[in-house]
């Protein structure tokens, strides 16, 4: 069973999360920010993983605790559920197209975590969400799930259009990488560590 079940608790944040990676899309998400609570549910559908999430912090200081702190147990999560990357394809690429803003992301579950974040917004909020935040999300998902992800907005305006885009990317590049299409160890070094 590829799955995980962490809990991250600070005095900025209180978070329950659990993924089960070979699901079929389901969510339940209980979350004060709404913007990413609407594009986490958007992940879950897309990659077809079942996503159970539990969180709240200081979002009377701003979000940037939480959106950090979620980040860094998503990438916890997907490492551990994981385990060996036995048999796994590795990589995944998509490329998105959502209305006039157009997404690209690749992945690879290579046990070492780079991000490329080629992606400017027109607008400084999504409503109440600050944009710059995004990035802060990808970091610490990379850092913690160790994979190099690379996230580029080919083109687009619509800010909202742009990160609904970024993330259905990321979902379909994920729920190919992560396809088990064998037992070995997709490395000549024989780990993915």
């Amino acid at each position: 069973m590829r799955t995980a079940k962490l809990t991250r608790e600070t005095k900025e944040t209180q978070i329950f999360l659990e993924l089960h990676l070979d699901g079929s899309g389901k969510y339940d998400i209980e979350l004060e920010v709404g913007f990413l609570k609407h594009m986490l549910e958007l992940f879950s559908h897309h990659s077809q993983i079942d996503l159970t999430l539990k969180a709240k912090g200081d979002t009377y200081i701003d979000y940037h605790h939480l959106v950090e702190d979620i980040g860094i147990l998503l990438g916890k999560s997907f490492y551990q559920a994981l385990g060996d990357k036995k048999g796994i394809k590795r990589y995944g690429h998509a490329v998105i197209p959502m209305d006039e803003a157009l997404i690209e992301t690749a992945v690879d579950f290579s046990g070492r975590s780079y991000l490329v974040y080629n992606v400017d917004f027109f607008t400084e909020k999504i409503g109440n969400f600050h944009t710059e935040l995004l990035e802060e999300f990808f970091q610490a998902f990379t850092q913690n799930a160790k994979v190099n992800l690379h996230i580029i907005k080919r083109y687009g305006k619509n800010s909202h259009h742009i990160a609904e885009g970024i993330f259905k990317s990321l979902a379909k590049s994920i729920k190919e990488a992560i396809k088990v299409e064998g037992d070995a160890i997709s490395s000549t070094k024989g780990v993915l560590e």
